[in-house]
This record gives C-alpha cells, structure tokens and sequence, in this order.
C-alpha cells in the first residue's frame, strides 16, 4: 500500500518538475533572445514572472489541488478495479436457436447498471461504474462468444442469459489473448482500428427492427446483419486471429457528486431531443399572410428520421467503444483480413439519414514519411494490444485511447451482438451438439 502511495506521489512530483523546468525555458529563452538583440525589451516579462510570482497563493493552490485530485483519483480508481477482480465467460450456442435479437435486448437492459455511489466511495474507495466487454473472436477460423465482466456480476450475467436463452451453455474461459505474450512486429504482425459513428452520436443505426428480425420470421427468411461478420470471422485460415470488442457502460450525466468529474456533461437524450425539434422546424413552410403561416410539411425522409430518433430515445443508452484487431503469424499474415475487418459493420448502415458505421482511427499510417522508421506504429501496436487485454477504455490506463465513446442503446447492442439461429450457417462456427433441456419433475427420487 504504501509503495502504491509512493510511486502516486513520485507521478504527482514529476509533473509538478515538468511545469517548474518549462518556466525556467521559457525565461531562459527570452533571455537568451535579449542578449542577441539588446534593444528587445525584457521587461514586460519581468514583470510578467513577478506578477505570477506575487499571485501564486491564489492559483498555486487550485493548480497543484487539480493535479492532487486527478492523480489521487486515477490511484484509487486503479485500486477499486483491481480489488474487484474480472471474469471472462465462453457462451457455447446451440444448433437451434429460435430467439429474436429482443431477448438479447432484454439481457442487455440488465446491465445497464449505473453505479451510485455514496461521497466515501466515490472519494475514498474509487468506486466507478462498472464496464463491460462483448467480444466476436476468431481463433484460426473458429468462431466464438465471450462476455468480459468486473467478477462480482458473473451470477447476474449467467441467470439472465439463461432465462433469455435456456440451451445455451456459459463456462469461465481462460484469456484467448493468452497466446501472444508481447506483440512483436517481425513474427506476430497486427493490425488495430476503431469504428466510429458517420453522422452525430444522437442517430441511431440501422437495427434488427429495420431489418425484420422483430416479428419472429420464419427461420429461412430472416435477414441477420451478424451473418456477414460472422462469415468473415470465420474465414481466416491456421494462424490468423482476429478479436472484436464492443466495450460498454451506463450512459448518464456527469457531475461532481456522482462521477467526480470537474466538467459536467449533460445527457444524450436531452441532445437528441434537441435534434428532433430541430427537424421539426427546418420541416416548417413558411407562408406570410397565410392563416397558418408555420405549417410543418415534413419529407418523408425526415419522418422517418423523427421516428428513428424518437424510438432510440425510448430505450436504455450506453457509451460505447467498438474496436477490431487482426493479428496472425508472420507466414500467416493476410491483408485481405484487414480489407475484411474494416468492413465488418457496413451492413448497419443506411443510406438515409439514419446512422452508420465507418473507420476511425487504426495503428498503421497512410504515408511513409509520417513514421520512417516504425517507431510510431510499434508503439501504437503495443499499446492497443495491452488496451485489448486490460479491456481498458473508460478508466486509465486507456481511457478514451484514439477514440471519445458513441452511444448504443439496447437495441443497436442487440442488433451487433446477439445469439444467431440456424441461418447463420458458417461452418466454423462453435455450437454445441444437442440442446441442454432439464430433466421431467416427475422423475421418481
């Protein structure tokens, strides 16, 4: 414990050195300027320094009080989620599985937990709101489910799956990253990215609901988006991997008693709302001396577009943060993976003025002369491989690394990730032989 106090501390005085050293520079410079040019005046700056140094009793103690209260936070937080411990849950789908996309909807309403917290936990114990990991991974062509959660909602996770799908099984699995134990761009190259939203976080993309999928269709025609992410997976070949994570937590607003956040930051609803009466009045005819000079006379696209907005709002938001990652032996490297990878979610998009998803940022560069040497991207590689592993995206180390979180409400979630039936037919696919049924209640004891 208090090596952890130690090493905080040791953090909190470099940063206070790096501030003091860059005063002393930027004096040092402008004296060094004064004696190449001795007409330029140095007094302005003198009394520049003099006058910084006469009010630091007032900003002194709120600047070193920001840094102490970013830093101790950052530490207890640290300390919050490594005492709480993580699992990682295998789900293993039957052949048959009849289910519509809303009873993952109804899983994912479950966890939507927004972590209250009382002043001594928020302050001192470092509490946070609690994350988790949906994860599509691809183990050389073998397609599997993994649920990544803080340990203490294992039970939570299990009983609602279970009452959603009752054939399926759920084991603890070890970590399938496991196999690359530090990433190393001449045997095991990689490749990194982010999806981010095309248009303004408020809109929603093209759901299950949009594709049919909510009035139960008879298994041979329904049309499920996952089908193609699902193929893709399951093309690569011996010694390719690739993982998709779509890290969650409770969307609410942020303010100093809650989230012990120095700037508060409103709701998504409230914005979306404000876009919706936003449409409203561009839709708006305008007719002087008309005895109805404001009349509304929406398109039809932007019908559809109030409706769309109206009915995400209606659900439970989450921000999200969606990221791939291929990596694969160096005799096993394909680039036509990464071609694949990137448009694994093209198809919840629309070409209307619904949502949709599009490349953000990735670990390599578009021209050569931005990183001759390598160095920018081997750091960029390491760093979204540990990022994977640690599951980190909304707390330190990685929190919002090359990306700021899009929000998902409970059906975008459950039209990305949910438990296919038959007509996902990928042959790699990992399903379990049999359905798992209980036994009669009337079997003799």
């Amino acid at each position: 414990m208090f090596k952890d106090y130690f090493f905080i501390l040791v953090d909190l005085f470099y940063s206070l050195w790096l501030l003091v050293s860059g005063l002393i520079v930027f004096a040092l410079f402008f004296l060094f300027w004064g004696n190449l040019f001795p007409r330029f005046d140095l007094s302005a700056f003198s009394r520049f320094f003099a006058l910084l140094y006469v009010s630091a009793p007032a900003w002194a103690p709120l600047l070193f009080g920001a840094l102490f209260f970013k830093y101790w936070m950052q530490y207890i937080r640290a300390d919050f989620v490594r005492e709480a411990g993580s699992v990682l849950l295998e789900i293993k789908i039957p052949k048959e599985t009849f289910k519509s996309p809303l009873a993952m909807e109804i899983f994912f309403t479950s966890l939507y937990q927004t972590g209250s917290a009382t002043f001594k936990e928020l302050y001192w114990l470092g509490k946070v709101r609690p994350w988790f990991s949906l994860e599509l991974v691809s183990v050389e062509g073998q397609v599997k489910f993994f649920i990544w959660a803080p340990a203490k909602f294992r039970n939570l996770i299990e009983a609602q799956l279970y009452a959603q799908y009752p054939s399926i099984e759920i084991h603890e699995a070890e970590d399938y990253m496991g196999w690359v134990s530090h990433p190393d761009p001449a045997e095991i190259p990689m490749w990194g990215t982010y999806f981010k939203f095309t248009k303004d976080t408020v809109y929603p993309i093209k759901t299950y609901v949009d594709y049919g999928l909510s009035e139960d269709p008879k298994e041979e025609f329904k049309i499920d988006p996952m089908t193609s992410v699902l193929e893709y997976l399951g093309s690569m070949g011996k010694g390719e991997h690739v993982w998709i994570q779509i890290i969650i937590q409770a969307h609410r607003k942020l303010d100093l008693k809650k989230d012990a956040v120095l700037v508060p930051k409103g709701d998504w609803k409230e914005k979306a709302r404000r876009e919706i009466e936003k449409i409203r009045k561009e839709s708006v005819i305008e007719k002087p001396g008309s005895e109805f000079p404001g009349m509304p006379n929406p398109t039809k696209g932007q019908q559809n577009t109030i409706a769309a907005l109206e009915r995400s709002i209606s659900k439970w938001p989450f921000e999200a943060a969606i990221r791939g990652l291929y990596i694969a032996k160096r005799e096993s490297f394909n680039p036509i993976s990464i071609t694949g990878l990137i448009g694994t979610f093209r198809q919840y998009s629309s070409n209307d003025d619904v949502n949709g998803f599009k490349l953000g940022w990735f670990t390599d560069f578009d021209y050569p002369w931005q990183d001759f040497l390598r160095i920018r991207r081997t750091r960029h590689e390491e760093e979204m491989f540990k990022a994977f592993k640690l599951r980190s995206f909304f707390q330190p180390p990685f929190k919002n690394f090359h990306q700021t979180p899009i929000i998902l409400n409970t059906e975008e979630l459950a039209t990305i990730y949910h438990f296919p039936g038959s007509v996902a037919a990928t042959p790699s696919f990992v399903r379990l032989p049999s359905k798992r049924a209980e036994p009669p209640a009337n079997l003799p004891i």
